[in-house]
């Protein structure tokens, strides 16, 4: 370990900055956030730096390094922007036993100012030593990106109930024990969802039994988007990782599903046109099953679960059963498809409003009122597009789409494998005739837009071609 990790008090404490400018300014902002009484030693200041000295949030020492405030002071930072000036405070705070660090330059450092995480009480500190400073700080926002979004509440949470906590359970381990079953249990997902009463409860109950055992199963509905990894939400990821079983579809990137804890139960419940698929129904009666035994259950769905992806109906089971459940929406695969192909949905030269849609009809299903989706100043997405491309192109054209409309089928959107078909409502259908599963068409005269506004993959079409 090169350097030792210290989270210091410094409230009220006095430090000593040495230099007036605009680095010195990043680290006055640093220690006045952790409340420190900070003393700047320079000839002049920068404006950031007047501005505190107006507002009388520092103390300004205006001359040249002066050797005595050393002596006050708990913490030094030299910044300035002479590096001889900046090695002589390091030199006397070593002679003095003060801990010193000097602005980019980690060998002559004391100690080193790391990038934070700061979700107050909760702050986590990444330091690589002062040397990959740029790297430091792009893992810091990887962590903070991580973290859930109400990780201070939890962390004030658990100290408003601490103190019951500890009169609960005699010894240590089992204090650490029953915290350990909280923050990986279903209060703790609560409070981070924001149902603090919920949390409460579960709490006041889990210390009323006699071992403190938290239980109760709860079902969440996570959008995974409509394909690349780097889509699924936060709250998604982080319910995804605490799931005791995962039921997925098969349009889940396997990435996706390999985020999952590694010691969940992975259960594919995926629908495929033509190939063995699990029913709705069983769907619905597993979800049921698993929640009741206590199970926390991600059921894991392509895009968003609300947008034909069935999530209604499951909700419908839960509720039914008097079970709980949470939803986590996902990009839609309208929408990241179209993003990623370069066509926006709406466009206040060419789309007032945009229609979604599904290709697929069950047998019982009457088919889409196309004359009404057809009309011009709308765009239309039709999911589950491949199979019934011909149908649904003529259907348009029947209700009175031109022919000449563009129109673009998007094959594996958003992934490595995006395939873009670019046409219109006559001749589409024969130029996607060989494209893959799963796809969505979007029919309107923002399609056209495609191949100017184009920045990912490569596209099958042309501009020329999407406007004939």
């Amino acid at each position: 370990m090169d350097y030792f990790p210290l989270f210091a008090d410094l409230k009220g404490r006095p430090c000593l900055v040495v230099g007036g400018g605009s680095v010195a300014l990043r680290k006055v902002r640093q220690l006045s956030r952790a409340g420190a009484r900070v003393t700047v030693n320079a000839p002049g200041l920068c404006a950031g730096l007047q501005a505190l000295l107006e507002d009388g949030r520092i103390h300004h020492v205006a001359r040249e390094f002066d050797p005595t405030l050393l002596a006050d002071a708990l913490i030094v930072v030299a910044a300035t922007d002479d590096h001889a000036v900046n090695e002589r405070v390091a030199e006397l705070c070593r002679a003095q036993h003060k801990l010193c660090n000097v602005v980019d330059n980690g060998s002559a450092s004391g100690f080193i100012m790391p990038s934070t995480v700061d979700r107050s009480p909760i702050v986590i500190a990444v330091s690589s030593g002062g040397q990959a400073p740029l790297l430091a700080r792009v893992i810091r926002q990887r962590i903070d990106d991580w973290l859930p979004g109400r990780i201070a509440q939890l962390a004030r949470w658990v100290a408003h109930w601490r103190d019951r906590v500890n009169q609960r359970f005699a010894t240590h381990n089992e204090r650490v024990a029953f915290w350990q079953r909280l923050l990986d249990g279903p209060a703790a997902d609560k409070l981070l969802a924001g149902k603090t009463r919920e949390a409460d409860a579960q709490l006041a109950a889990a210390l009323a039994t006699d071992h403190g055992a938290i239980t109760g199963g709860e079902a969440w509905l996570v959008g995974a988007g409509p394909g690349d990894p780097e889509l699924l939400t936060r709250r998604g990821l982080y319910l995804l990782q605490r799931a005791d079983a995962v039921l997925y579809d098969a349009l889940v990137a396997p990435e996706i599903v390999d985020l999952a804890r590694r010691d969940a139960e992975l259960i594919c419940v995926g629908k495929r046109g033509g190939q063995p698929s699990t029913s709705q129904a069983d769907i619905n009666t597993e979800l049921v099953n698993r929640v009741t035994a206590g199970q926390r259950v991600c059921r894991l769905k392509g895009g968003d679960p609300f947008v034909f992806g069935r999530g209604g109906e499951e909700l419908q089971a839960l509720a039914q059963a008097g079970l709980p459940y949470q939803v986590v929406p996902g990009i839609t695969a309208a929408t990241g498809c179209a993003a990623y192909a370069g066509i926006p949905l709406t466009h206040r030269a060419l789309a007032d409003g945009v229609s979604f849609v599904t290709g697929h009809r069950a047998d019982d299903q009457p088919e889409p009122d196309w004359a009404s989706l057809a009309r011009n100043g709308q765009t239309l997405v039709v999911y589950m597009a491949t199979r019934q491309l011909g149908r649904v192109c003529a259907a348009l054209r029947d209700g009175g789409r031109p022919a000449g409309t563009p129109a673009a089928l998007i094959s594996r959107g958003t992934t490595a494998e995006q395939q873009v078909v670019g046409g219109n409502l006559d001749n589409l259908a024969s130029r996607a005739a060989t494209a893959r599963t799963p796809a969505v068409l979007i029919v309107g005269d923002v399609a056209g837009l495609m191949d100017e506004l184009r920045w990912f993959g490569e596209s099958a079409g042309s501009a020329e071609s999407a406007a004939v």
